[in-house]
């Protein structure tokens, strides 16, 4: 059926889409036409009638074993291919634009940052160049792990400010917006306070984040036994993918009693869009690196498809929830995290951050503002940290994100451990440990300096 549309007028009153004139009326053409069209259909239903041999009926449908399928459901349409009436088609242009930009967030690897936000957020005056020579920093044969920590005196000393500076450290005052990174001696991005979005909607998300683990935290009554273990006395939950000693295949984290209140945190969208936003700033301060993740998990999940990511968008393979209500940590390295690689780490809460909450880069020697909803990026494998005390009556939580160093070596080593290489490969075995040698140089060179990543947006 033909069908014509109103008149319309814009906001401006311009009319268009109008088919009505002054000189020329569409009515009787249109009248004419049903009629042709119903005479016709007259005709073929009359020689239907004369038809010598009965129409054919479906009684053969009754000698079917089984029953025909279902006709197909009615095409769903989206509203890309919906055109209003009265307004003017998407242009084909914006059609690509808007399918390439969403192709691009939803790559494995997440968005990649535009030359825009590069030259906004990169800046050279910003930067603080220390002494530290990153090629010191420890690290283990093959440096898919960090060495165990050396110095251990005091590390669960509860420290204050007054008292940091007094040991020389050197205090920073950040708004947990604006993005400073962190050089070492050979100009290396050894740390990067990467800040957040201005966006308040960001803000809001992290509040909301914050107050979801305090539900959850007082919902699920944790044994006071979980508030003891190694990183300081507060509750913390892992969720992602593990292989350590005794694993003779990598798997996900078994959480037991936790594992219905961990997936409600993965599945929760303002959770998603802070992991997203993490795994974005690494993308931009160390694009090499983030590359180097995103290989790898790329390669093990071809392998073992059932190894998901907690977020899709997001290249780390494992995550920490740190429950408060006074989250901090004592002086201490992630010695199981891949050596020269990152974490993200991004503080929650609702306390001051010119009074506590401060983190604590030991090597560095730097204690630093670290408001809640800021992303700071540290090489936690390799430098020892810790935080502050936040005042009493605040809260403080944060939420990490890293990966371990037993999978890359599992990658590396054709999907098997050291001994089955061993056992099964014996010249790609030697192969593999030769390389271990110069993987220490290797990672380090995947972190960026500032020239390069300016050198990037030309």
């Amino acid at each position: 059926m033909t069908w014509f549309p109103q008149e319309r007028k814009t906001r401006s009153g311009t009319v268009f889409a109008s088919f009505w004139s002054p000189i020329f009326d569409v009515a009787p053409l249109l009248r004419e036409a049903v009629a042709v069209e119903s005479d016709e259909q007259e005709d073929i239903e009359a020689l239907m009638e004369d038809l010598d041999e009965p129409l054919p009926d479906d009684s053969w449908l009754d000698e079917l074993d089984e029953p025909l399928p279902p006709p197909p459901p009615p095409k769903c349409w989206c509203m890309d291919e919906v055109i209003t009436l009265g307004a003017r088609p998407m242009p084909y242009a914006h059609v690509k634009s808007r399918e390439k930009c969403k192709q691009v967030k939803e790559q494995p690897g997440g968005q990649r940052p535009r030359p825009a936000t590069l030259r906004e957020h990169i800046r050279a005056e910003r930067t603080i160049p220390t002494a530290l020579d990153a090629t010191e920093l420890p690290a283990a044969h093959g440096v898919y792990t960090a060495k165990v920590e050396q110095d251990t005196w005091g590390s669960k000393k509860r420290r204050t400010l007054p008292e940091l500076i007094g040991l020389g450290f050197r205090l920073l005052s950040w708004d947990g917006i604006t993005s400073i990174p962190i050089l070492d001696a050979h100009g290396r991005i050894i740390t990067v306070l990467v800040g957040q979005p201005s966006d308040p909607a960001y803000t809001k998300s992290a509040t909301r984040v914050f107050e979801l683990l305090e539900k959850e935290r007082i919902n699920a009554c944790f044994a006071s036994a979980m508030a003891k273990h190694r990183h300081g006395g507060f509750v913390a939950l892992n969720v992602g993918l593990s292989y350590c000693k005794g694993q003779s295949v990598p798997c996900r984290l078994n959480n037991g009693e936790h594992t219905a209140l961990l997936g409600h945190l993965l599945v929760d969208k303002d959770v998603t869009q802070m992991a997203t936003f993490a795994s974005f700033a690494f993308g931009l301060w160390a694009p090499k690196l983030h590359a180097y993740y995103d290989k790898y998990d790329c390669q093990l999940r071809r392998r073992h498809p059932h190894l998901t990511r907690n977020w899709e968008r997001s290249v780390f393979s494992q995550a920490t929830f740190n429950f408060g209500p006074r989250a901090w940590t004592f002086k201490h390295r992630d010695i199981l995290n891949v050596a020269f690689g990152m974490c993200a780490v991004q503080a929650l809460g609702d306390f001051n951050p010119k009074e506590g909450g401060h983190i604590i880069l030991w090597e560095l020697k730097l204690v630093i503002e670290f408001p809640p909803g800021a992303l700071i990026l540290i090489p936690s494998a390799m430098v020892m940290h810790s935080n502050l005390l936040v005042g009493s009556g605040e809260h403080r939580a944060s939420f990490t994100q890293y990966t371990g160093g037993g999978l890359f070596r599992y990658v590396d080593n054709g999907f098997r451990t050291e001994r089955e290489l061993a056992e099964e490969d014996p010249d790609e075995y030697a192969r593999i440990c030769e390389q271990k040698a110069g993987r220490w140089e290797m990672g380090l060179g995947l972190l960026s300096t500032v020239d390069e990543l300016l050198d990037s947006i030309e």
